[in-house]
C-alpha cells in the first residue's frame, strides 16, 4: 500500500483520505537543509518512534520503539551522522525529538535522504502530529494524531508514501 500526499494539505491511502500540514515552504522537487519545504517524491517508510509515556504502543506491522529523553536526530550537513538517531548530549547540530509540544508522540521516519545521506539535501523530515491549527512544519507531513495512527495501523514494511510537488 502506497498513501499518496496531495500538495494541496492531504493524505490519501485506501479508502481514507484526510488533511495534512506540510512544509513552511510548500512541497519542494529540490530540498534543501533549513528551506521549510517538504521534499516530493516517493520515499520507503522506515519505523515509528513515539512516547510511551503519553500513548499507547501504536498498533503497526513497521519496526516501533518508545523514544527517550536523550533522542535526538542529527541535522548538521557536515556532521558524520547527518540525518540520523543520535543521544544526547550531542556536540552537532541536532533536532530533540522528546518534544513537549506533542508534536512527535508518535512519529513515522520515512526514506528521504538516508541511503546514505547527502549533506545538505535535507535531514529529519518524518510523518508527525500536527499542530491542532495545522500550522506549517519545518519539512514534515503532519497529521491530526487519530489519523497519524490510522495510517501507522495501514502500513507494513515495503510500503510507501508518495509526496506530489504542485504541478508547474
Amino acid at each position: 500500500m502506497d498513501a499518496r500526499v496531495s500538495p494541496e494539505g492531504w493524505i490519501a491511502w485506501q479508502p481514507v483520505r484526510v488533511r495534512c500540514a506540510l512544509g513552511r515552504a510548500g512541497v519542494a522537487r529540490d530540498k534543501r537543509e533549513g528551506d521549510g519545504a517538504t521534499p516530493a517524491g516517493i520515499f520507503p517508510v522506515r519505523r515509528v518512534l513515539y512516547r510511551a509515556d503519553r500513548i499507547a504502543r501504536p498498533a503497526t506491522a513497521l519496526p516501533v520503539a518508545a523514544l527517550a529523553p536523550e533522542d535526538g536526530w542529527c541535522d548538521e550537513p557536515g556532521d558524520p551522522l547527518y540525518n540520523r538517531a543520535v543521544r544526547l548530549p550531542y556536540t552537532g547540530r541536532h533536532e530533540r525529538l522528546w518534544r513537549a509540544d506533542g508534536l512527535y508522540d508518535a512519529l513515522l521516519v520515512i526514506g528521504h535522504n538516508d541511503s546514505p545521506p547527502v549533506p545538505g539535501l535535507g535531514s529529519a523530515v518524518f510523518v508527525h502530529v500536527a499542530r491542532p491549527d495545522y500550522g506549517p512544519t519545518a519539512g514534515c507531513v503532519a497529521l491530526a494524531l487519530p489519523d497519524l495512527l490510522a495510517l501507522l495501523e495501514a502500513l507494513a514494511p515495503g510500503d510507501r508514501i508518495a509526496i506530489a510537488a504542485p504541478d508547474r
